[in-house]
């Protein structure tokens, strides 16, 4: 029902109330849209499932954007007929879930380990459904049209069955292996990482430049206890080397230089021994060495530098681990077991300075891994785990992107997708963590051999034994996210419904950032699995920033401003959502800017209010005619040149919209949208509109007609960018005009090129200059705006066409109608403004614009004192000034000379014209 709309628009008033009512219709289960007739089971389908965000998250402006833009892809093909899903759901987020669980724990003086694992992963549970609760109403405060009776999470049972199938696929593939190798370990999570949650912290430390003594020269080894003093004593040769962590070099197997160094040639096959722990170690040359670092030697530690590993693999050199799960040393560490790893490195640092190894100290500026959750430097160590043989699977997504099977959006991206795809290595997916996927593998007491199986087994697959333990590690979270796409429609059932009629999905929408964490296992495995390539789309946004371009953290002081629950509070959702969506390109980072914000408030409340104003001045029993949606439009009577105007100039929006859309190029097809309902269908054909509307002898039905036709078109088309302000309107439509019970539901324009009318643009936009530079020159003269003046317009071949439109020239321009004369030719009145446009000339007889006399008086002393200012302008650009001074401020000088000049020469054409 039809519903009078209040005189403002209040967000607080209509969106909940609209998202419930969407909710209660079902609008946003495709069987709905199937019902209606909307779409077609034999019709086209489109689906995006959204990316689950993490369970413990609170919605920052990143899932805003990730929200509204998906939002207006679905809306945008719901509208245009397609079968269409969109799915949530959100990820268990195994360590971050954990830490979060166990900080409440430390509350209540309890570890896990009090509790034992399954009531661990109970406390967990609990928590996670409440989460769960809170991130759903926080998206539905979105205004996200996704069908909530198929929410998923990647705990669910039918996603945990998922996950287990395809590990088992990769493990009897071959794909998945376990081993001990070099792997990012987090110390205050206690379980390795992958490289791609290790995140860069640059930070200002030290390079230590220490010395080990080589046996030789009389020289055979320690000479007293370490911290004495006399280690070292009577060693003739030393290697000296930089390091940025000494508390590793209990672990070093060996020193190492690049074999093209002449100054260390000569120690090549030599051997040093290690200070603190007197193991003799090799001297050996390396590739790998980089001579310009530090002195060109380095320490080799194998358990704990990825590069020094790999130098170690190629010298068959011990790996030497030095440091236990929380980064404490261990016993390989001598007289430092027990220490902290830092504390460790301040006291090895005093110990080489008292023994007389350490050389110099420097400040240096570097990088340091830290953990993505918890934001704790990450220790390579040496760690039995398991892996994905991701080269393998990475050709597949590689084809699929070169293929075309799935682009990437911007274009620019596939570039660095190949880069990280082409030189990807093995991704470790196993974590020492209690929630989570349970790694699907036991391990047999009896015959030491290990079962994999999708179901719990009871004994073991080789030899029948019942003394089976199941592995305690869970996998990375990321693997089971990777399954996203087909898991949560039904996967690994092929027959599944939703699998057949939705798989692969449309598009992933995502940030840019998370294209190698997310995007690319997703295509490794989707391609692995299922034989298909997830999704034909990959749509990547960029990061959402202040107004001066700084990330956005929590450490701002107002970072409560950034709070989209907070900036939907403020400015309404439909204001964040096109702000957010108008504000970014593809690929790009964006810049929040608060007056943006307003500005998109500003607009809903301009829709709002031009829709009251066309409501209030049509019949609610009146009737959109078909013609107004065929090409029989231009032959109705009725309408003039201002309505043939609008239709056409709507069904280019409707056209240049409908591209963009299907370019991604949504914050172009935004403002394109704003131009048109603010500046053309608001400000001049509304306002156009009313000479007919209040003048009782004039025919006002066409008119009405095109101001409901052209409003209702373009909420259409603005719908998905705003859902909640068109969807208000919309139910304030009259029925006839809305033919349906939602804009959701309702079909998305097609244009008519028929009704684009050359003619009927050309004519109006002599109109709209005219009226714009009358309008400039009534502010040049200080005319006040309700006063009406006399015209004379000199219009040649548009005489006829400006006849006809009288009535809009003088309520517009504010032209007194009994003093203005349209002719086809004649000279210039004497003391007139003119404004030109084109072959057109419209005469401003100015005295009765101005009190003549008063206005000479006024100009001739604004050029005096325009004079005055130029001379003083030139006098000191004629000193010293214009050599002493700083060359920008001598330029602004002289740009401001040019523009006193420019404005005398306007003072004096003004008096001049006055005579």
């Amino acid at each position: 029902m039809a519903e009078i709309l209040s005189k403002t628009f209040d967000p607080q008033e209509h969106e909940e109330r609209l998202y419930r009512w969407w909710e209660e219709q079902g609008c946003f289960r495709p069987e709905k849209q199937i019902e209606l007739g909307i779409a077609s089971v034999d019709g086209p389908s489109w689906c995006i499932t959204m990316p689950p965000p993490n369970v413990t998250g609170v919605l920052h402006l990143g899932h805003a954007l990730t929200a509204a833009v998906e939002d207006l892809m679905t809306r945008y093909y719901r509208m245009r007929g397609f079968d269409t899903l969109f799915l949530p759901g959100a990820d268990h987020a195994g360590i971050a879930t954990q830490n979060v669980v166990e900080r409440e724990l430390r509350k209540e003086g309890l570890t896990r380990h009090d509790l034992g694992r399954e009531r661990f992963v109970e406390r967990c549970w609990e928590w996670a459904r409440q989460s769960l609760e809170r991130i759903t109403e926080q998206h539905k405060r979105l205004g996200i049209s996704c069908d909530w009776t198929r929410e998923r999470f990647t705990l669910d049972e039918e996603l945990s069955h998922a996950v287990r199938t395809a590990f088992l696929h990769l493990y009897v593939k071959g794909l998945i292996y376990r081993g001990a190798y070099l792997v990012n370990w987090c110390p205050r999570c206690e379980s390795a990482i992958s490289d791609l949650e290790v995140e860069p912290d640059e930070r200002a430390g030290h390079l230590w430049y220490v010395r080990y003594p080589i046996v030789g020269d009389g020289w055979d080894g320690p000479q007293g206890e370490w911290g004495s003093g006399q280690w070292a004593q009577g060693a003739v040769t030393f290697i000296e080397m930089a390091t940025t962590r000494p508390e590793t070099i209990p672990g070093d197997s060996a020193v190492a230089v690049n074999p093209d160094d002449p100054r260390w040639k000569e120690l090549v096959g030599k051997t040093a021994v290690l200070p603190a722990i007197g193991r003799p170690i090799p001297i050996i040359a390396d590739d790998a060495v980089d001579p310009k670092f530090g002195t060109g030697a380095v320490k080799v530690t194998p358990a704990h530098d990825p590069t020094d590993n790999e130098i170690g693999i190629r010298h068959n050199l011990e790996a030497v681990n030095v440091m236990t799960d929380t980064a404490q040393m261990n016993e390989a560490a001598g007289k430092y077991v027990g220490q902290d790893r830092f504390e460790c490195r301040r006291q090895i640092v005093a110990d080489f300075t008292r023994e007389g190894l350490l050389v110099r100290t420097e400040d240096y500026h570097h990088a340091v891994g830290i953990c993505a959750r918890c934001s704790t430097d990450i220790e390579p160590r040496i760690s039995t785990q398991w892996f994905v043989k991701t080269k393998p699977l990475a050709e597949g997504a590689i084809q699929a992107v070169r293929e075309r099977r799935t682009t990437i959006v911007p274009e620019r991206e596939e570039r660095r997708f190949f880069h990280w795809m082409e030189n990807i290595r093995d991704w470790c997916i196993s974590r020492q963590l209690w929630w989570g996927h349970r790694i699907p593998v036991w391990y047999c007491d009896d015959c030491a051999q290990e079962t994999c199986a999708i179901e719990t087994p009871d004994t073991c697959a080789h030899c029948g034994g019942r003394n089976i333990h199941q592995d305690e590690d869970v996998l990375d979270t990321w693997f089971s996210s990777g399954l996203w796409p087909f898991s949560t429609l039904g996967w690994p059932n092929t027959m599944s419904p939703d699998y057949c009629r939705y798989y692969p999905t449309s598009v992933r929408e995502t940030g840019y950032d998370i294209l190698f964490f997310w995007v690319a296992r997703e295509m490794m495995l989707g391609n692995a699995m299922t034989g298909e390539t997830p999704y034909a789309t990959v749509y990547l946004h960029g990061l959402v920033r202040n107004e001066e371009g700084k990330k956005i953290s929590k450490s701002m002081e107002n970072i409560d401003e950034y709070d989209p629950l907070n900036i939907i509070d403020k400015y309404g959702c439909d204001a964040l959502r096109y702000t957010l969506m108008t504000s970014s390109t593809p690929g790009l980072d964006m810049n929040l800017d608060p007056r943006r914000l307003e500005g998109a408030r500003n607009f809903t409340n301009k829709v709002w209010q031009a829709a009251r104003f066309v409501l209030s001045n049509t019949p609610a029993s009146i009737t959109i005619s078909d013609a107004l949606e065929s090409d029989q439009l231009l032959a109705l009577p009725c309408l003039q040149v201002p309505d043939r105007w609008i239709l056409s100039r709507l069904n280019h929006l409707i056209q240049e919209v409908t591209r963009l859309f299907e370019s991604y190029q949504y914050g172009e097809a935004g403002r394109q949208i704003y131009e048109f309902l603010w500046g053309e269908y608001c400000d001049w054909y509304i306002e156009a509109s009313k000479v007919s509307l209040y003048d009782d002898t004039l025919d006002k039905q066409g008119t009405q007609m095109v101001l409901l036709h052209v409003l209702e078109i373009a909420l259409r088309l603005l719908h998905p960018f705003m859902p909640f302000v068109t969807e208000a309107i919309w139910q304030a439509l009259p029925a006839a005009v809305r033919r349906g019970e939602t804009v959701m539901l309702a079909r998305w324009p097609d244009a008519y090129p028929q009704l684009i009318d050359g003619q009927a643009e050309s004519d109006m936009h002599l109109v709209m200059e005219l009226v714009r530079g009358i309008r400039n020159r009534r502010a040049e003269y200080g005319v006040t705006p309700g006063r009406r003046i006399p015209a004379i317009i000199s219009a040649g071949n548009a005489s006829q066409t400006l006849e006809t439109q009288t009535g809009i020239l003088c309520s517009l321009a504010k032209l007194d109608p009994e003093q203005l004369e349209i002719r086809v030719s004649g000279g210039a009145p004497d003391q007139a403004a003119t404004v030109v446009v084109g072959d057109v000339v419209c005469y401003l007889p100015l005295a009765a614009l101005v009190d003549l006399d008063a206005e000479r008086q006024r100009l001739r002393e604004a050029i005096g004192d325009s004079a005055a200012r130029i001379s003083r302008s030139e006098t000191l650009l004629a000193s010293e000034f214009a050599q002493k001074a700083p060359p920008h401020i001598v330029q602004r000088e002289r740009d401001k000379l040019e523009n006193l000049k420019a404005e005398q020469a306007t003072l004096e054409d003004r008096l001049a014209t006055l005579g």
